[in-house]
């Protein structure tokens, strides 16, 4: 075993969580940009991401302080592109692990480069989305600035977890220098200089003029825009303005905006990008490299995917027989075959026990017939000892009958441990083959998953506890990882229980618009050798019975219902009848595939934050639902953690941007998970439920900021305004909705066995806001939990200071707000907070700060919430004209100066003309009448 574990940490690199990038010498490899299978065959596509990524290479190398570069990348080729001599096969690499995608928008939703980040400060992010428009589109440079600037952009999004310096829900704040309060543009650094405008437009003519102050917010207007001054001086930031051609760097300590309304400050504790940067263990990991420019040049690997291949590999050895586990894994892997399985696949079937057996040799799935005859070969006994190595080469065996082993894929399920598996770890290693692993049951050999670690594999775990569908929902959790969302099954109900004798098991499933192809209702159960009383009725009053279900002789207890044609949309009734002689696990699976090839189905990817944690460290569980790219936002989606021993836990998880949730409304939902039941494995699994009335797409976040328009030679230039989709169009196009996913396994170590005390604080509060009410102080935030987000906290601290960083730094010896009137609320729920501050002189440009910090019943502090800002600010009046032509507005002018020097000018102009004539005319009348006019 010890000989086990030191090879496995020779091989095995700490990456990102489906990431394969690797840092050497300041050098990133092995990045993956993956273009979408939906996309037309175009090679400008290629040649425009080496271009990109070769000049961003001494973009990033000269931003890092000669630090960091981009030297190998892969570009993955779809597999309807026709083949090329300098096109090799994909291995373990695939879109769904892709560091970079390029894909259309859904909705045709712009251009916009975004970068999907999960977690916090610091952390890495799932993958960039460039669309082929960006790609391709020379028009767009006026817009994001260069395509390598971009991509430094986001991949500092990716790979160091820090954020945009720039707000779109909170453009301005107020600032005072000096005593003199204004309102300012949300940036890093505050040095960019430009001006603020509205523009209204008729047709091809546009007026221009300065924006005016919202009597509400006592900011800028609905409306009001920053134009930047094309020609600058300060060098910062690439996370707020990438596309201005002096900038050059990462705002820091010296140039870092701390008082700008942005995410990377609400989410960074106000430290600079360049700050955050240096913490990350790329930074630790590397040193200054002496060269004006990087030392290699990037080098690309052109990888086409090709067929899938699947080979699933089976223990059938003597432990398998307990527990109901062989019968078991034949109903998950039926599953699999006849709905999991994409068409057009190759699959093989290997069982072992001490020796390794081929059931089938690769058959590729044309037909249903072919599904058919594959489960025939499903093993249905168990014997023998436990060779796992031996499994997997008669799988590779089976694999190289029809090609090399690179991009296929192994599905290896075991129950028992095997001291021999060190033997196949290099074979493992090199192969080209990805490993999926399925622990089945508490004695599944604990090095298991270290195949998927090293293949880019899925780790999934079934307990033997039945009314949990465990084995069913791994098998059904292995789809392709193609990027081709239209052909994959999608789980839309998972549900088991207990019935007892003569009892009923009912439920409603909704199928949606956008699924209901390939559509099955399957019924399993346990016991009884025929089946129960079905009645099942689509949304249209047709019914069907246990007669028009299909129960195979190799499988008398799965009944199965292939719906013809296209599903119903709607809620689908079922009614399920125990009509055996003792109670007996009932379970009700649903799958289905999308409607139509136009419309992306809904889908959900749901993970833990890491596969492995070592308590008492918080873990927190995600779900994303999306369609297209797009977020769905409103739904409910409950997790279910199963641990090794014990009753699983179940957690409702949020996105309204409080405790674990990142970003309120992106469509990620999440939430902590503290509740270890011991050392071991665990698994996750997600429902989500979306109802009509509060379904709703959303937008993404983490964006290169759309440029609205520069200042260039005294000349506004507007780009073309940001394409947007109204609330009613994209609100419109989502129904009622189900859905079911699993999150794969995760390892729990280092949990007391007798038992936990308190050891988790209540979460950081990071919605923190505040304003003024006359003489008041409003305060808001959403309650955190007694642990973290769950629960309940005991009480308050809430200090108050007029320096951010002071508060920042030294929030114990800031000014203490009273708080013995405010009582905690359940987590989750939204507190509101309003007093007099004391000893406080209020006057315009008063700005005060505030900070919470939340203790629980063990006197466990949370951190710091997020610093905010009550400004008390009294805008100037205005005397304006309602527009000016855009080519009166010069650079570096002010508009209103100009205005007022010139009507003063002309009256002052008028006045004297007035007393020289009267003047004159006075001399005049006392001169004689000879001279007057």
């Amino acid at each position: 075993m010890r000989v086990f574990k030191s090879l496995v940490l020779l091989f095995l690199v700490p990456v990102v969580r489906g990431s394969m990038v690797q840092l050497k010498n300041g050098g990133y490899e092995d990045i993956v940009i993956a273009i979408n299978p939906e996309l037309p065959e175009d090679h400008n596509i290629i040649r425009n991401i080496q271009d990109m990524v070769k000049e961003a290479s001494a973009y990033l190398f000269n931003a890092t302080k000669q630090r960091f570069f981009f030297k190998a990348v892969k570009i993955i080729i779809p597999l309807h592109w026709l083949p090329k001599p300098e096109y090799l096969s994909v291995k373990t690499e695939s879109y769904d692990k892709a560091d970079v995608i390029v894909a259309n928008p859904f909705l045709k939703y712009g251009d916009d480069p975004y970068t999907l980040q999960y977690g916090g400060c610091g952390e890495k992010g799932r993958y960039i989305h460039f669309t082929p428009d960006f790609v391709l589109n020379d028009n767009l440079y006026n817009i994001y600035g260069s395509r390598a600037k971009v991509f430094v952009h986001e991949w500092a999004h990716l790979r160091w977890g820090v954020f945009d310096e720039y707000n779109n829900d909170a453009p301005f704040y107020v600032s005072v220098n000096s005593g003199y309060a204004r309102v300012e543009a949300t940036r890093c650094s505050a040095d960019v200089t430009g001006q603020y405008i509205v523009q209204s437009c008729m047709g091809n003519s546009c007026m221009t003029r300065e924006c005016k102050y919202d009597q509400q917010t006592k900011l800028y207007e609905a409306g009001c825009k920053f134009i930047p001054y094309k020609t600058q001086i300060s060098p910062a930031s690439i996370m707020y303005m990438q596309s201005l051609p002096s900038v050059v760097e990462f705002c820091d300590q010296s140039t870092h905006n701390e008082k700008a309304t942005n995410l990377q400050n609400k989410m960074c504790n106000y430290k600079s990008t360049w700050e955050v940067i240096m913490n990350s263990p790329d930074f630790s990991n590397t040193s200054p490299i002496n060269s004006a420019s990087p030392p290699f040049e990037t080098s690309f690997s052109l990888l086409q995917t090709k067929d899938r291949v699947v080979c699933l590999v089976l223990d059938v050895s003597g432990s398998m027989g307990s527990y109901n586990r062989i019968n078991r894994l034949y109903q998950a892997a039926e599953i699999f075959l006849l709905q999991i399985i994409e068409m057009g696949s190759w699959v093989g079937i290997v069982t072992f026990d001490s020796t390794a057996q081929i059931k089938i040799n690769l058959q590729q799935i044309v037909s249903e017939t072919v599904r058919q005859n594959l489960i025939t070969y499903l093993p249905t006994s168990a014997s023998g000892g436990t060779n796992i190595c031996a499994g997997v080469r008669k799988g590779f065996e089976v694999i190289k009958q029809k090609s090399n082993l690179d991009g296929s894929e192994i599905v290896l399920l075991t129950d028992g441990e095997d001291s021999g598996m060190s033997s196949c770890l290099t074979e493992v290693k090199n192969s080209g083959s990805i490993i999926h692993t399925i622990a089945l049951g508490p004695s599944a050999a604990p090095e298991l998953e270290q195949f998927s670690d090293m293949t880019g594999g899925l780790k999934l775990y079934a307990t033997d506890t039945v009314d949990s569908n465990g084995l069913i929902d791994a098998f059904s959790g292995i789809s392709s990882g193609s990027g081709n969302i239209f052909g994959q099954s999608i789980q839309l109900e998972s549900t088991a229980q207990s019935v007892a004798v003569k009892q009923w098991m009912n439920g409603t499933v909704t199928v949606d618009s956008t699924v209901g192809n390939d559509t099955f209702f399957v019924v399993t159960w346990d016991q009884s050798t025929s089946p129960p009383d079905i009645l099942l009725r689509d949304p249209k009053g047709k019914e069907y019975r246990t007669s028009n279900f299909t129960v195979s002789n190799l499988n008398l207890r799965t009944a199965r219902l292939n719906i013809a044609g296209t599903a119903e949309v709607g809620d689908w009734l079922y009614w399920i009848q125990n009509n055996h002689i003792i109670s007996q696990v009932i379970s009700m699976i649903v799958t289905s595939r999308a409607a139509s090839l136009a419309v992306p189905p809904v889908t959900v990817k749901a993970h833990m934050n890491k596969d492995t944690n070592n308590f008492p460290n918080p873990m927190v569980i995600y779900a994303e639902v999306s369609q297209g790219f797009l977020p769905v936002l409103g739904a409910t989606v409950m997790a279910t953690v199963e641990p090794q021993t014990g009753s699983a836990v179940e957690l409702k998880l949020i996105d309204d941007g409080s405790g674990a949730d990142i970003t309120k409304n992106d469509g990620i939902y999440s939430k902590y998970f503290t509740s270890f039941k011991g050392n071991g494995r665990y698994n996750l699994k997600v429902h989500i439920q979306g109802r009509n009335q509060t379904v709703k797409l959303g937008r993404r976040q983490s964006q290169a900021l759309y440029v609205p328009g520069y200042t260039e030679n005294g000349e506004i230039k507007m780009n073309a305004p940001r394409p947007e989709v109204s609330d009613e169009e994209i609100q419109a196009k989502l129904g009622s909705f189900n859905r079911v996913a699993t999150g794969g396994s995760f390892v729990v170590e280092n949990v007391p066995s007798g038992g936990t005390t308190d050891v988790f604080p209540p979460c950081k509060i990071t919605d923190l806001e505040a304003q003024f009410e006359e003489d008041k102080i409003h305060l808001s935030w959403t309650a955190p939990g007694n642990d973290l987000d769950e629960g309940q906290a005991d009480r308050y601290i809430i200090k108050m200071s007029e320096s951010l960083l002071d508060l920042r730094n030294t929030f114990e010896d800031a000014t203490s707000v009273n708080t013995s009137s405010l009582v905690p609320k359940p987590a989750g729920t939204k507190e509101s907070f309003q007093f007099k501050p004391e000893n406080v002189t209020i006057e315009n440009g008063t700005i005060i700060y505030f900070a919470i910090r939340a203790i629980d019943n063990a006197s466990l502090n949370s951190e710091v919430s997020n610093v905010v800002q009550a400004a008390l600010f009294v805008p100037p009046k205005e005397s304006l004209p309602d527009t000016l032509p855009t080519d009166v507005i010069n650079d570096g002018v002010n508009v209103s100066i100009i205005v007022l020097i010139v009507t003063g000018s002309v009256i002052a102009v008028l006045i004297a003309v007035s007393i020289t004539v009267c003047i004159l005319h006075k001399k005049n009348r006392k001169g004689g009448p000879e001279l007057r006019m």
